[in-house]
């Protein structure tokens, strides 16, 4: 990466010059923090919308509050029956996932990243991710509700929320414990995640063959919901929904329990 000037302009001058500030080796090599579209496509365009975004005055937080409104949007999407709803929340989600990388070089190259800019990340992650599910929910139960049948329906969507969003808390609980432990900070390596004990060993194995546990990840579920939707072409629209929300809840309760297991059993939360 070429050296940051002190004199670097308002505006990047080229693609290139942005791309050594914005995306540094740091960025592009996160073990966790960078999603698979970031790595497979969408770092590539992403300096495009960002160069765009440093010639207003928008702030790095401002971007992220568009990721945020973003996300919310595809929930308003999947409220579209039929197949044009999950499509639209499909592209939605891709686009999500690419203002989630502007926001972040938008605060590289203006030097203003901050505890609130990744405050804001997490917000617009969880909300959003909590949202589909309750989405998914409604498609699942068809509109104009049947009391009290059509409730199980949004009460599994409410629980799908709820597992997902424990899920992704239990990382959260990890640093707040160790921080309050006066513990150092983690490293994401491998042996700090690495489980003892030769069953867990193994699932851990399985778990990184058959990545399911990545599939409630705001664009795994709008793919997961564009496939049903395209299945229920064929067998019918609610019954499509039905199933996918009863297999994304027992993967997601599987998942939270793996997930909590995983962490007791490694170095995450050792002394």
């Amino acid at each position: 990466m070429s050296e940051v000037s002190a004199e670097r302009p308002l505006k990047p001058r080229s693609i290139s010059e942005l791309r050594d500030v914005a995306q540094p080796p740091e960025v592009r090599g996160r073990r966790n923090a960078e999603h698979w579209t970031a790595s497979l496509y969408l770092r590539n365009i992403s300096p495009y919308l960002t160069w765009l975004l440093l010639r207003t005055p928008i702030s790095a937080n401002g971007v992220t509050g568009l990721m945020i409104l973003t996300g919310w949007s595809i929930a308003g999407a999947l409220l579209i029956p039929g197949i044009w709803g999950a499509l639209l929340g499909l592209v939605l989600g891709q686009l999500q996932m690419l203002v989630d990388c502007s926001d972040g070089e938008v605060a590289r190259w203006r030097r203003t990243s901050s505890p609130a800019g990744a405050f804001l990340d997490a917000v617009g992650h969880y909300s959003t991710e909590s949202l589909i599910p309750l989405a998914l929910a409604i498609r699942a139960a068809g509109y104009p509700f049947e009391a009290p049948a059509d409730y199980l329906y949004t009460t599994l969507g409410a629980l799908l929320a709820l597992v997902i969003v424990l899920n992704k808390a239990l990382n959260d609980m990890v640093r707040v414990a160790r921080a309050n432990y006066g513990a150092p900070k983690l490293t994401y390596s491998e042996s700090e995640s690495a489980p003892r004990g030769g069953a867990l060993a193994l699932a851990r194995k399985v778990a990184k063959f058959l990545p399911f546990h990545r599939i409630f990840h705001s664009v795994e579920l709008t793919m997961v919901i564009f496939a049903a939707a395209v299945v229920g072409l064929f067998v019918g629209e609610v019954l499509a929904m039905r199933w996918v929300l009863v297999l994304l809840l027992g993967v997601g309760l599987v998942t939270l329990f793996g997930h909590f297991v995983a962490i007791m059993s490694s170095k995450r939360v050792r002394a």
